[in-house]
C-alpha cells in the first residue's frame, strides 16, 4: 500500500499521473489483479479480503485525487507565467494603415457636397442607352458612342461611361427640386498617362423651379469648392460644349505648381482644367418628363484631383498596387 502511495505523490506531471493511474486502476492494473484474486480466498475470508481490497482502493482514489489537482494547479500557473506579458517593455511599432489616395480625394469632396445638403446617390455600373446616352442628349452620330470610348455588350449594354445615368435615374424617380452628387465608378476604352479604363467620377445635379437656378449660383458653389479643395487659387470659366448642357463651361484653376507663372505642367499657360459644367439643355429635362425648370450640372474626375493635391505624375500608379507608393500617403 505505502509502495502504491509513493507512485502516486512521486508523479510529477500529470502525463506521468496518467500513467500511474492505468497502472493502478486500469483493467489489467495492480487493483484489477487484486480483485481478480477473491475466487481463490475461501468463503469466510472473502467478506473481509474485499472489505480490505475497498478500503485500500478508497485510500488511493483519494490521494489520486488530490495528487491530481495539485498537479492540474501547477500546470495552470506554469502556462500563466510562459503566456506573461510584461506591459512595461516596448513593443514593435505597428503600420499604421490609410485610405487610398483616391478613396481620400473622393471622400473630401462628398463631404463638401453634403455640406450643402446635396444628397449621394448612386446606381447600376451597367447601363443601357437610354440612361447613358439618349437622355442626355447624346445623338447617335456623337463620338462618344464610339466603340472606342465604351464598352459594349453584344445584348445591346454596357458600361457606365459617366455617372450622368444616376442623374437621369433620379430625375425619373423624383419630382424637383433635386440636389445630389453621383459619386461612383466609370468605364472608358483609354489606357495612358493621364487615363486608365476605369476610373472615378463625382457629377453633380441641382434642378427647381424656372428662375430659381441661374450659371451664377453654379460660379459661386464651384468657385468655393475648388479653392475647399486646392486652396487660394484662381478660378475660370472658359465657353466649351457638352451635349447635355447648354451653356457649357470648362473650369480652370490657377496652376498649383508654379502658382500661374507658367510651367511644363500647366503647359506653360499658368491654368490647370479639372470640371466641366453648364446649365442642362431642355432636351434632358425632356427626356425624363419635367417641364417650367431649370437647372445646372457639373461633373470631376476624382484621379485627376488626387493627382494635383498629391503630384503625382503618372495616374496608373495609383492602380498598380505598390506599395512603396501608397506608404507615402498614411
Amino acid at each position: 500500500m505505502k509502495e502504491l502511495e509513493d507512485k502516486i505523490i512521486q508523479a510529477n506531471s500529470l502525463e506521468s499521473l496518467e500513467k500511474v493511474r492505468v497502472e493502478l486502476f486500469g483493467k489489467k492494473g495492480i487493483l484489477a489483479g487484486e480483485f481478480a484474486k477473491m475466487k481463490d480466498v475461501p468463503g469466510p475470508e472473502k467478506r473481509a479480503f474485499a472489505q480490505g481490497l475497498n478500503e485500500n482502493k478508497a485510500k488511493l482514489q483519494a490521494s489520486f485525487d488530490a495528487r491530481y489537482e495539485a498537479l492540474k494547479v501547477e500546470e495552470i500557473e506554469r502556462v500563466l507565467k510562459s503566456e506573461a506579458i510584461d506591459v512595461s517593455l516596448y513593443g514593435t511599432v505597428a503600420q499604421k494603415g490609410a485610405l487610398h489616395p483616391v478613396m481620400e480625394t473622393m471622400d473630401k469632396i462628398i463631404d463638401y457636397f453634403v455640406a450643402l445638403n446635396f444628397s449621394v446617390e448612386s446606381g447600376p455600373m451597367v447601363e443601357d442607352d437610354f440612361h447613358n446616352f439618349e437622355a442626355l442628349n447624346l445623338p447617335k452620330y456623337h463620338p462618344a458612342r464610339d466603340m472606342q470610348d465604351t464598352f459594349y455588350f453584344k445584348d445591346g449594354g454596357l458600361l457606365r461611361t459617366h455617372t450622368s445615368p444616376v442623374q437621369i435615374r433620379t430625375m425619373l424617380e423624383t419630382k424637383p427640386p433635386i440636389r445630389m452628387i453621383a459619386p461612383g465608378t466609370v468605364f472608358r476604352r483609354d489606357f495612358d498617362v493621364t487615363h486608365t479604363p476605369m476610373f472615378h467620377q463625382v457629377e453633380g445635379l441641382v434642378v427647381d423651379e424656372k428662375g430659381k437656378v441661374s450659371f451664377a449660383n453654379l460660379k459661386s458653389i464651384l468657385t468655393d469648392f475648388l479653392q475647399y479643395m486646392f486652396g487660394d487659387v484662381d478660378v475660370r470659366f472658359r465657353p466649351s460644349f457638352f451635349p447635355f448642357t447648354e451653356p457649357s463651361a470648362e473650369v480652370d484653376i490657377s496652376c498649383i505648381f508654379c502658382e500661374g507663372k507658367g510651367c511644363r505642367i500647366c503647359s506653360h499657360t499658368g491654368w490647370l482644367e479639372v470640371l466641366g459644367c453648364g446649365i442642362v439643355d431642355p432636351n434632358v429635362f425632356k427626356a425624363v418628363g419635367y417641364e417650367d425648370v431649370s437647372g445646372y450640372a457639373f461633373g470631376l474626375g476624382v484621379e485627376r484631383f488626387a493627382m494635383l493635391m498629391h503630384k503625382i505624375p503618372d495616374l496608373r500608379s495609383l492602380f498598380e498596387g505598390d506599395i512603396r507608393l501608397l506608404e507615402q500617403f498614411r
